[in-house]
């Protein structure tokens, strides 16, 4: 009878857990449709649109910050791609910015290019975790010292997400609460194998689900910025050229590659001097012996002139 109504007590606990966990569930589903929200900001169509919604100059609607409200739990990542003429001057603003907005470096990989063909072009691709409330700052800052060529910004919202795994996680520290009280007053060994087996379990998921919550907390409180640096000679040019423009670009761009391609064959004629110099004389060598061979055999077939009879 005892071993019954322990077993009801189980049960009964277990039951009121999952309609905790059904509760949280059913007010993720019930709630608005904004649940999932992801906005994207381009700097080149999609910021000076939204800054025209909201009754801001271009200007203005690039520079201010997405205002989010509070109450809610938010992910920010960002995408930006960048131009610098000094990649290594760029990296040490860039340490120093990230140090005193208290973020650091996730991972790191620069390219220091290639020896052939000139110059080294050199780039570099960041990960940045910055703290969500100063993305815009840390945004800024790199286009003060670059040439901001892509930015986007992601926002998700996972207020419910985070709402419902609280809630599960509130419903299992209360089962695992009175299985503790039954295992205390647990009087045979059936019982107590039972009970000690689903409190196992119930910890298990615990810590699963507090595991969870610990990588919510560090999404939402330190933004994501993928970071790509390009090291190069001229700035990508923000507005679209005119035709003259264009025209004027390309030709200085043709006598540039020009010029280019008349520096790279001087150093490599000065770099293959030794194997031209070597190889050339080789060749001459060869054209020498030919030329007296070819005499030789000329003198040897020719006959001897024959004198005339007397």
């Amino acid at each position: 009878m005892k071993h019954k109504k322990l077993l009801s007590l189980i049960l009964t606990f277990a039951l009121v857990a999952g309609l905790a966990g059904c509760g949280a569930k059913s007010y993720s589903n019930g709630a608005s449709a904004d649940g999932a929200i992801a906005e994207t900001w381009g700097t080149e169509a999609a910021a000076p649109q939204a800054a025209a919604d909201m009754g801001l100059t271009e200007e203005q609607g690039m520079n201010s910050s997405t205002a989010m409200p509070e109450s809610r739990k938010w992910i920010v990542t960002v995408n930006m791609s960048a131009e610098t003429d000094d990649l290594d001057a760029m990296s040490a603003a860039l340490d120093e910015k990230i140090a005193s907005l208290g973020g650091y470096v996730e991972n790191q990989s620069v390219y220091n290019g290639s020896a052939y063909g000139g110059r080294r072009y050199r780039s570099a691709s960041l990960t940045v975790r910055i703290p969500a409330q100063d993305v815009d700052s840390f945004t800024g800052g790199v286009a003060e010292i670059s040439n901001v060529v892509r930015k986007e910004k992601n926002l998700e919202d996972v207020t419910l997400q985070y709402v419902d795994t609280e809630s599960r996680k509130t419903a299992l520290e209360t089962e695992q609460t009175r299985l503790l009280e039954l295992l205390s007053q647990a009087e045979n060994m059936s019982d107590l194998l039972e009970i000690e087996g689903r409190l196992t379990e119930v910890r298990a998921e615990l810590e699963r689900t507090a595991s969870r919550l610990r990588l919510y907390d560090n999404q939402i409180d330190y933004a994501t910025i993928y970071l790509n640096i390009e090291e190069v000679q001229e700035y990508t040019p923000v507005e679209e050229p005119t035709l003259w423009q264009r025209i004027r670009d390309g030709f200085t761009g043709s006598l540039k590659a020009l010029g280019q391609s008349c520096q790279n064959l001087l150093v490599w004629l000065i770099v293959a001097l030794p194997f031209l110099v070597l190889y050339g004389g080789i060749a001459v060598g060869i054209f020498v012996l030919i030329r007296k061979l070819r005499k030789n055999r000329k003198k040897t077939k020719t006959p001897p002139p024959t004198e005339p009879e007397k």
